[in-house]
């Protein structure tokens, strides 16, 4: 389990010993073995996620989370460039609204460009229903 700890607090979120950096309980796993603190939004940067993965034997990475365009985008690129296989579970991960020179782009629309940017190339991209199945 990866979890985003700002080491920035001007950004204003995901501050330490804060109600948005606290893992939620919806997905939270019955049994966590590992917490590995990230302060970046690819998770392999500065963790050691990538040495548990490997001295475990694990080739395959599977995505949740926020936010689509950060975390989810960066971690993915990442863990294919290092040579794992990807999946991101696209209606287990979210997003904001965005904007840029007076150009609103809603949430959806953002989640959904992300998504289809990683599909294919960088990630099998799968929905909860047919991941559990």
């Amino acid at each position: 389990m990866i979890q985003h700890i700002s080491a920035d607090p001007s950004l204003g979120v995901f501050l330490p010993e804060s109600e948005g950096a606290d893992i939620h309980e919806s997905v939270l796993p019955k049994e966590v073995k590992t917490v590995i603190v990230k302060n970046f939004p690819n998770s392999f940067l500065k963790t050691d996620l990538e040495s548990k993965l490997r001295d475990n034997g694990v080739t395959k990475v599977i995505v949740i989370g926020m936010m689509t365009h950060m975390c989810i985008d960066a971690t993915a690129r990442a863990a294919v460039d290092l040579g794992f296989e990807m999946t991101v579970i696209e209606d287990a991960c979210a997003t904001l609204d965005l904007s840029y020179n007076e150009h609103d782009v809603p949430a959806e629309q953002v989640h959904y460009s992300f998504i289809a940017a990683l599909n294919g190339m960088y990630a099998e991209i799968t929905s909860t229903e047919d991941f559990l199945k």
